[in-house]
């Protein structure tokens, strides 16, 4: 197949010559408006269940989102359920405006309003498209036709809320694919929208500029934006909202021109999700500001709680290197790089504004440490599920670990739905990794070394079961395991074992993890102990156990591999 670049047409730029918005500088964070729960699900795979949405909400509140789109309730009963479910059990915090979106169809707002009876505040969204190729390929009308489509919307959108006095009623509209229609007929259909609305009379209204597909560079975006801006009527009574999506990879930036062009308020998600290559990623642009002393007015202070519920509710993985929220984002592998932050760790005062080389901003402020985030060797940050065992019971796992342990949590997310706790996950990994049997727990072990090795004198058991092991080997791991091999008659290699010193708020000092080949099976486990060699040494014997069975017995075709 041809890569034949002249089936396309190049888009034209506006031709403004007057535009401002180059030296502007956003001094103060738009509106944000997070879209997860309608644009970000509607592109999901597998879209969200009661749970999943109720989990996000109520994330976006703490977060402190105050307008939030729930979903499409006129076209999904999912969505009308949830959006019912959201009022009639008052989950709806009174300074939080839900925002629904319809299509300017009558049948359409008339369900929308249904699924929004005895809402306190409330944002109808509701578009048509406006494009070039959309009227003339899709709907086969001219300019006429699609503008009356658009005050029909409207009238009815203004008809059907004054019957409900009750709730506080915002009005938005939406000329979708608005990046690829023509300005002059952009402005004609909004400033033909706002004639109904009359937001000079008091009616609050948000026209919505989408780049339902991002169709060129972000300057051309904002250009746009501008001359919209400058062109329509009512402007100072409106909030110029943006919604753009990443197609060329440019969303965040494009959003960004836009404030500057003049835009008051931006719709996007958490981390990015959407249609094709995704929304404006509402964490990226809002940490942007942050990083520049300006007040986000979000609080994203706790960027693993974010990771781990957008996750656990989209079923899709941060990318490591995700502006902010990524694992490694904050990794610094060079040796260089490693120290260059460290110097200027080093010399920075407390109160100081932060200027440290390679840090854009303190990953303290995120929720991460310097300790986690920089590291001398190749390990990555730790994940959700290490982050927890680690805050709530001072477990660090190595990197291997964490790996292999998410993904038993993660079978058991999917096996019993809904939230996974700090207690079900600790319980998932003391009976995976921690359990010990009582015909292998470690009794008393001696260690001798001579010009030779090591010698391992080792009991294990309790009761009648109780067995004593000797081995030798170059250290205390590998004489143990020649013990067990003399023992059970099979091949042990270890893969990988760590040991960590554990602080205040255990009854233990040390924790071991060890993965190792046993009778050319893998298993790994881990243990809990006084001293770190009574816990790699505990360890290494649950490991073995998962292999050989939980009862302590001898080789059959070797009844004399007890002694050394």
């Amino acid at each position: 197949m041809a890569f034949d670049y002249r089936k396309y047409v190049a888009f034209k730029p506006v031709g403004k010559t007057d535009r401002r918005w180059p030296d502007k500088v956003i001094d103060k964070a738009p509106t944000w408006c997070a879209v997860d729960l309608r644009d970000g699900n509607q592109a999901l795979v597998k879209p969200m269940t009661v749970a999943q949405k109720q989990r996000l909400f109520d994330l976006l509140v703490k977060l402190g989102f105050k307008e939030i789109e729930i979903g499409f309730p006129a076209a999904s009963q999912p969505d009308f359920d949830f959006c019912r479910k959201l009022i009639d059990e008052n989950r709806i915090p009174d300074d939080v405006k839900i925002q629904v979106l319809t299509q300017a169809r009558p049948e359409l707002i008339e369900r929308t309003y249904e699924a929004l009876k005895g809402a306190k505040r409330a944002i109808v969204h509701v578009y048509n498209s406006t494009s070039t190729v959309q009227r003339e390929q899709v709907f086969g009308l001219d300019r006429a036709g699609i503008r009356d489509i658009a005050v029909n919307g409207a009238r009815l959108v203004r008809e059907i809320a004054a019957r409900h006095p009750e709730t506080e009623w915002t009005f938005q509209y939406s000329p979708e694919s608005f990046t690829g229609t023509e300005l002059d007929f952009a402005a004609e259909v909004v400033d033909a929208v706002t004639e109904v609305w009359r937001p000079d009379q008091g009616q609050p209204v948000i026209i919505n500029l989408p780049a339902t597909v991002e169709m060129a560079t972000p300057n051309v975006f904002a250009d746009q934006i501008e001359w919209i801006c400058d062109n329509i009527q009512r402007r100072e009574h409106l909030s110029i909202s943006v919604h753009t999506h990443n197609d060329r990879g440019c969303a965040v930036a494009a959003a960004e021109l836009a404030v500057m062009a003049g835009a008051d308020r931006v719709e996007g998600t958490l981390m990015g999700n959407g249609e094709r290559t995704g929304n404006m990623d509402l964490v990226t642009m809002a940490m942007n500001l942050y990083s520049q002393g300006i007040d986000p007015t979000l609080d994203l202070s706790g960027m693993a709680e974010i990771t781990e519920v957008v996750e656990a509710c989209t079923e899709i993985s941060t990318h490591p290197r995700h502006p902010y929220a990524g694992e490694l984002v904050f990794t610094a592998f060079s040796g260089s790089h490693q120290d260059a932050i460290r110097k200027c760790l080093a010399r920075r005062e407390p109160g100081e504004l932060w200027n440290v080389a390679y840090l854009p901003i303190d990953p303290f402020d995120i929720g991460r440490r310097y300790e986690e985030v920089v590291r001398i060797n190749s390990q990555s940050g730790k994940g959700g599920v290490a982050y927890v065992l680690e805050r709530d019971y001072n477990i660090s796992l190595p990197r291997w670990l964490q790996i292999e342990f998410s993904k038993m949590v993660q079978k058991e997310a999917e096996t019993n739905g809904g939230e996974i706790d700090s207690l079900t996950i600790h319980r998932l990994f003391e009976e995976r990794y921690l359990k010990v049997h009582d015909d292998w727990a470690l009794r008393a072990y001696d260690l001798h070394r001579d010009s030779e090795g090591v010698q391992a004198d080792v009991t294990v058991g309790s009761g009648t079961t109780e067995r004593s092991l000797k081995g030798r080997g170059l250290g205390a791991v590998e004489a143990v395991s020649d013990a067990l091999e003399r023992q059970f008659g099979i091949s042990i290699a270890v893969e990988a074992y760590d040991e960590f010193a554990l602080g205040e708020g255990t009854n233990a000092n040390a924790l071991a993890c060890i993965r190792l080949m046993a009778g050319g099976q893998h298993c790994s486990a881990a243990a809990l102990a006084e001293d770190t060699t009574s816990a790699t040494l505990q360890a290494l014997f649950s490991a073995v156990a998962q292999v050989v069975g939980t009862e302590m017995r001898a080789a059959e075709t070797r009844p004399d591999t007890v002694d050394a």
